[in-house]
């Protein structure tokens, strides 16, 4: 689960930023492309027949106002369903604040599994009253473009990948977009936020919870059982960053989600030999090029569906920054999975980051 976060900024700003990103959505045909504002609107609001299921676990409240104004803009438009994994004192004061405003419900304690998100969004989408599900983390701020579009697209396909970006920006969010840029350019990125058909997610069991890499878990779930997905690069999802503190807590459990994407992990262990070859051949050079290159393709990825909107141009210049630290939190990754059999979260270890396909499907024949 994430941590409470900073909450910056509230209703739509006037920075250039967000004046094209929104002029950018008025002018789109297709769903798809949502707006990138930064907050949300205050107009009256027109409900849409569908979920939204946030999952919690919160240790104070030192950011309960910003979230329940959230929750107050979002009510008025969906029927909301918060899971609240919380102890029993935070929880106390959550039912307090959002009594009559949103659905706020305990995690089912039938259900089992380390990962308490995943046991959130099953019991959130089972109480859901409505086929269309959005599945988000408490930093995620949709605004009513996005819903819609979401809302939308569901109707076409059984699960959507919006696009996070960070607002504010502090210096660990550019680090971080640099990873979201380079996803953006070589495939796509794995955003806070999922939205689901609830008879699709039902019909297959939902998915696992005994994993770390929850959204990727879900995303080859839905594959694997035969449904369809759409992943618009243009379908932009603001996200709040993490205070500083929780984001370098999470720099090697991040770095674990890659034991399930072989590919990528053999690419990220490779990232320190190669630079110590470099060195010692006394080619800069050649670092110099890996760097510039890192950050032209990052530069493809901002430039992507309208990215630019949301995307500043200096992110483009984290991405070697992002490459080292993942090639380094790689190996000590792989050591957490090696010398102590999985990483920590939560009072517990995880073994296992998601599992792959086709482990997935033979699991779905087998029912």
């Amino acid at each position: 689960m994430s941590a409470p976060t900073r909450p910056t900024g509230g209703a739509p700003g006037n920075d250039r930023r967000r004046e094209a990103a929104s002029a950018r959505t008025a002018a789109a045909p297709l769903p798809g492309e949502a707006s990138a504002r930064a907050g949300w609107s205050v107009a009256p609001p027109r409900r849409l027949a569908m979920a939204y299921v946030l999952p919690l676990r919160w240790t104070d409240d030192t950011w309960l106002a910003e979230l329940t104004g959230y929750l107050r803009w979002l009510a008025s438009r969906v029927d909301v369903t918060v899971v609240d994994g919380s102890p029993p004192e935070v929880f106390a004061r959550h039912e307090l604040a959002w009594r009559g405003l949103v659905r706020h419900v305990p995690p089912d304690p039938a259900l089992s599994g380390v990962n308490g998100k995943v046991r959130g969004v099953l019991t959130g989408v089972a109480d859901a009253r409505h086929e269309h599900v959005v599945i988000a983390d408490d930093d995620v701020r949709y605004d009513e473009a996005g819903l819609r579009a979401v809302h939308h697209l569901l109707d076409r396909v059984d699960l959507v990948r919006p696009q996070n970006y960070f607002d504010p920006l502090p210096w660990h969010a550019y680090w971080d977009t640099g990873r979201t840029l380079l996803n953006r350019a070589l495939g796509a990125d794995y955003p806070g936020t999922l939205a689901v058909r609830r008879s699709t997610f039902l019909a297959m069991g939902g998915y696992d919870p005994d994993v770390l890499f929850e959204n990727l878990e879900l995303i080859r779930t839905v594959r694997a059982y035969g449904g369809t997905e759409a992943a618009p690069k243009g379908l932009y999802v603001r996200r709040l960053p993490p205070e500083t503190a929780h984001f370098l807590g999470q720099r090697v459990r991040q770095a674990y989600d890659d034991l399930a994407q072989p590919a990528r992990l053999v690419t990220a262990l490779a990232i320190l030999p190669a630079l110590a070859a470099a060195v010692a051949c006394r080619r800069p050079g050649l670092l110099l090029g890996a760097a510039v290159t890192t950050m032209a393709v990052a530069e493809v990825g901002r430039r992507r569906a309208g990215g630019t909107a949301v995307f500043p141009a200096a992110t483009a210049l984290a991405a070697p920054l992002w490459v080292l630290e993942r090639g380094a939190c790689s190996w000590l990754a792989l050591a957490q999975r090696v010398f102590r059999g999985g990483v920590p979260y939560a009072g517990t270890r995880v073994h296992r980051a998601a599992h792959f396909e086709r482990t997935l499907r033979a699991r779905l024949r087998q029912r």
